[in-house]
């Protein structure tokens, strides 16, 4: 069994960051069909709440603002365009706003959240914006939509890119990503354990 324990502390390049959370990359070692459908119901959960899914959109290039804090779902205030470069190279870059900080955190009501590593949106082949759990299950499975990644590298993925720790301490009154951190990184590894179960398979 694979097991390594991945330090509070990450290093990026040069730069130290702080504050990431402790995460253990621990696969099980049999996971049944139904238990990897279970695993992957609560993967939906998150991949779909609006920690996320505002992030993971699609060739327009436009974040969006859902959630309790935001009032109704519409389009990232200021008209904000990431293009084709996902950070906004074209427009206004996204860190003209979200500011890299060292401790990731966000104190107040509608401050800009910022994180310890340069703010971007994803690729767009992981959209997942208004995406059914169907259709994002066959996303994460599709290595060639995925980043070329397997169950441990979707994990490690989640350990090391601190910009997605965000989700789960977003501050400010925003409403966290459903579980935990780790529990994500679990169930990603129950799913992967099980065979990459989808519904509609």
């Amino acid at each position: 069994m694979t097991r390594f324990l991945a330090l509070g502390i990450a290093v990026l390049g040069a730069t130290t960051v702080a504050l990431a959370e402790d995460v253990v990359i621990d696969p099980p070692e049999d996971v049944s069909i139904a238990e990897g459908l279970a695993a992957f119901d609560r993967i939906y959960e998150v991949t779909s709440h609006p920690r996320c899914s505002s992030c993971h959109v699609g060739a327009d290039n436009r974040p969006m603002w859902t959630g309790p804090s935001y009032g109704r779902t519409r389009p990232h205030g200021m008209n904000i365009n990431a293009g084709e470069s996902r950070i906004g190279a074209e427009y206004v870059t996204c860190s003209t706003c979200h500011a890299y900080r060292e401790d990731g955190a966000n104190d107040a009501p509608h401050m800009a959240p910022q994180v310890s590593m340069t703010w971007q949106l994803p690729p767009v082949e992981a959209e997942w914006f208004g995406r059914s759990a169907g259709e994002i299950c066959a996303q994460l499975r599709d290595p060639e939509r995925n980043g070329d990644r397997d169950y441990i590298a979707l994990a490690g993925h989640l350990e090391h890119d601190l910009i997605l720790h965000w989700a789960w301490t977003p501050g400010g009154g925003r409403e966290p990503a459903p579980y935990s951190l780790q529990e994500h990184v679990d169930d990603i590894l129950a799913w992967g354990v099980a065979g990459y179960p989808c519904r509609d398979d």
